[in-house]
Order: C-alpha cells, then structure tokens, then sequence
C-alpha cells in the first residue's frame, strides 16, 4: 500500500467517525419531535375513542371525512412504493437497486398507517377480525380485507429476503433473488387489481354518487399510487442521506424524477378524461360535484394545492432536463407531488358527498375539526417512527458495496455546499 493510499484510507476512516458521531448527536432530535407530536396529539385521539363521531365533522350524511382521505392516501403511497420495488426485483432495473429496501419497507408501514386510519374511522378495532371470518362473493369490501393481509404478508417476506441478500446471509444468493423476483411478480397484479385498483373499486361500485361510479376510478387509482410512491421514494433516499451526511445519489434521483414525469403525464392525461367525459354527457349528479369543486369552497383545494402545486408545476420542472438535473429541484417537485396527491384524495372524497343524493335536501356541509388533523398528525407520525426504528435496526438504507466505491457515496453537507 502507497503513502497516498494509506493517508487515504486513514483520512476516510476519521471522516467516517466524525460523520458517525454526527448522526449520533441527531438522531435524538429526530425521535425527541416525533414523540413530542404523538404526545400532543394522544388527547384528540382519546377524544375519539371516547366520545365518538361528535367531537367531528362528520354526520349521517357526511359519514366519510379526512381519515377516509389519508387511508387511500397511504394505501396509494404503499402500492406506489411496491410498484417501484417491482423495477428493481422483478424488471431487474438495477439503477435503482439502492432504494429497492426502503420502498418496501415504506410499503409496509404505509399500509399499516392506512389501516389505522380506516380503523379509528371505523372506531371498533376489536371488530377487525370478524372481516375475515364473515365473506361475499360480490362484496369489494370482502375482497379487499384478504388481498389486504395477503400484500402485507408477500411483502414482509420480499424485504426479509432482501435484507439476507444484502447482508449475504442467505447460502444462495441466485436463488434468493429469484425468489424476489417470484414474490414480486405475484404482487405486481395483487398491488395493481386488488390493492390500490381495488380500493378505487370501493369507491367506483357506488352508483349513488357521481364522480365516483365508473370503471376508469380503480385506474386512476393505480396510477395515482405510482405518482405518490415516486416521490415519497425521492424524499425518503434525499433526507435520509442528508441525515446520514451522504450526499444524495443524483442518478438515481435523475432516473426516479424520469419515471416521476412519465407517470404525472398519463395522471394529467386520466385527469382531462375524468371530467371531459361528465361534462360532455351532462349529468346533474356529476356536473354538481364538478361544481363543487371547481367553484365551490373546495376549490383552491383542486386549482392550486392539486393542479397546479401538485401537477403542472412538479411536471414541468421534471421533464426540463436542466431543472431534472439539480437535485433541489427534482426534490421539491417530489414534495409538492406529495402534497398534491393528499388533495386529490381529499377531492376524492370530500365533494361528491356535499350535494344531496335526494333533489330538494339541503347540501352537506364538512371541514376537518381540530379533533380530526391532531389524530391524523398522530398516526402519521407513528408511521414515521415505525420506519425510523426499523430503518435503526436493520440495514434499509446501508449502501450496498458497490454504492460505497462511487464518487458520491460519503460527503458531508458542508462539503457539498462547498463544492
């Protein structure tokens, strides 16, 4: 070994240390904010419990609200994720090989904070199981809990897996990644038809209420959850690196802001259909809706927050590649992707419940209690500190050994504003 090589080597390992300690001395931040939200907003959820649906929005005719909101919202976040583990372990797009860990376990965390949100709307927790010994053939509801238990099932054996062959603990790591390769494509339709095409189901089988009776809603479903699961996977690999003072892989953000700006198109292109069609046929319940919120009080929810903050503008920074290669950029399209998506679930929800269903009754009226954005702040934070603890303890983030020889695998946030 040369001087040169040995200072080097030495140089990096001090480096390393400082860097190590550095985490060290964050990591308490992180975890001290998180418990102090879930301690602020243990009140309101005991609120709930306790009392029910009156310290809501919520009513007879207005049954669905923002819970409802965030449980498609994360269940979109969990099949977008998978959808993209599938590149890496089914299509063998190794460029995103480094993400492959943390979008399934994104994957499983999300779809267990989807499932607490639907539970606290719910509010009986105790009756959850008997979902799974009562069953109807042409209940969606019925399917959906199965496919449910199965997905989750499938995809902690995907990330046990994948974690052995990370740490090469497994005798053959051929087989096991073929293994990867089977569970993933068994989950491709699973994720896509039952998952999150299943859940618009639930909501495209209600032929009462306009906007939402159709067969393109399971659609826009999926394809809505590869928009959201893309940009939570930019963010999650960007401040994670930045938390473990590593600089962020720009060819990997380049490559998912690629894939990010494909599939807003075809979300942009499903968006024009949604409402040119109802418009078009002119029907009372549909126009009213579109009313709603376009025109109504909702509509800086679709025009700003959706359209524009969440579409158009993310759109064009992703598919100018001057902007696609400045990882800031690409970052805050990622972030206001995510926004965006939890309005157009809101739009989702919220609207085609405001008109009456009977011509003549008065309009419905909601908007979010206090009660209602302190709880859903509570189990969102849960969520972030599931992923943080298990992320601890297990190798999710832990570059690979051949991440570790590229130019930018270790830098600190210093020296890339430096540089």
């Amino acid at each position: 070994m040369s001087i040169r090589t040995a200072a080097s080597t030495v140089e990096s390992i001090q480096a390393g240390n400082h860097t190590d300690g550095r985490v060290r001395r964050n990591k308490p931040v992180w975890y001290g904010f998180l418990g102090v939200v879930m301690l602020a907003t243990a009140w309101p959820v005991w609120l709930r419990l306790s009392e029910g649906l009156a310290v809501t929005d919520l009513t007879s005719q207005m049954p669905w609200g923002a819970w409802i909101a965030f449980y498609i919202f994360f269940v979109g976040l969990s099949a977008g994720a998978f959808l993209l583990s599938s590149l890496v372990y089914v299509f063998g797009m190794h460029q995103f090989e480094r993400i492959g860990r943390a979008a399934l376990l994104s994957a499983i965390v999300s779809m267990g904070v989807a499932l607490a949100f639907v539970g606290f709307d719910l509010g009986r927790f105790e009756r959850g199981p008997i979902t799974l010994i009562f069953f109807h053939w042409t209940s969606p509801l019925s399917w959906e809990v199965r496919f449910y238990v199965i997905y989750i099932a499938l995809l902690t054996a995907e990330l046990v897996i994948a974690l052995r062959v990370h740490k090469r603990m497994v005798w053959s790591v051929k087989k096991s990644l073929r293994w990867l390769k089977i569970l993933g494509t068994v989950g491709l339709p699973l994720a896509i038809f039952g998952v999150h095409g299943g859940t618009g189901t639930i909501f495209a089988v209600v032929k009462a209420r306009g906007m939402w009776f159709g067969g393109l809603f399971p659609v826009i479903f999926v394809v809505s959850a590869m928009v959201s699961g893309t940009a939570l996977l930019i963010l999650v690999h960007y401040w994670q690196s930045r938390a473990s003072y590593r600089r962020p892989s720009k060819s990997l953000l380049n490559g998912l802001g690629v894939v990010l700006s494909g599939v807003l198109a075809v979300d942009l292109g499903l968006l024009f259909y949604e409402f040119v069609v109802p418009l078009l046929a002119s029907e009372h319940q549909d126009l009213s809706i579109i009313t709603v919120m376009t025109t109504g009080p909702f509509w800086w929810s679709f025009w700003i927050v959706q359209l524009l903050c969440g579409m158009i503008i993310p759109f064009v920074i992703l598919v100018v590649p001057r902007f696609r290669a400045n990882t800031p950029a690409v970052v805050l399209a990622a972030t206001m992707v995510v926004i965006g998506i939890v309005a157009v679930r809101f739009n989702i929800v919220v609207p085609a419940l405001i008109p009456p269903i009977i011509e003549g009754y008065p309009s419905n009226d909601y908007f979010p209690t206090l009660v209602e954005w302190a709880s859903s702040a509570f189990f969102i934070a849960g969520g972030m500190l599931v992923y943080s603890l298990i992320a601890e303890w297990m190798p999710i983030h832990e570059p690979d050994p051949v991440d570790e020889l590229e130019e930018d695998s270790m830098v600190s946030p210093e020296k890339e504003v430096k540089a």
